[in-house]
């Protein structure tokens, strides 16, 4: 059963990592529509804000790009759900890896 197990958890891990091999461009954070008259809603701008090494940052973002940058987003959030299900299946692998060599 263990064994069985860790063949699942291999075959997942490679296709994670090809999956992960397909992501193009990526950019953290969220986008959003501010408007500089929030009340009347005029003045639409569109804003980047992430938070990387520990220092939060905001860009603002031409209305042409938009497009190309809630893509570069998604695919951010793509590789993190990917890179968190990775890490949860080697710490399950590892797991049973050593129970299976206890058991010998």
């Amino acid at each position: 059963m263990i064994t069985k197990r860790l063949e699942r958890i291999q075959k997942r891990i490679q296709h994670i990592k090809a999956q992960l091999a397909r992501i193009e461009a990526m950019r953290p954070g969220s986008l959003t529509k501010q408007y500089k008259d929030p009340i009347h809603q005029t003045g639409a701008y569109y804003q980047l804000s992430y938070t990387l090494a520990m220092q939060s940052r905001t860009e603002y973002i031409r209305k042409q790009w938009v497009s190309d940058i809630r893509r570069q987003v998604k695919n951010y959030q793509r590789y993190k759900q990917l890179n968190a299900e990775w890490v949860a299946l080697s710490i399950e692998q590892s797991k049973l890896s050593m129970k299976r060599q206890h058991k010998q």
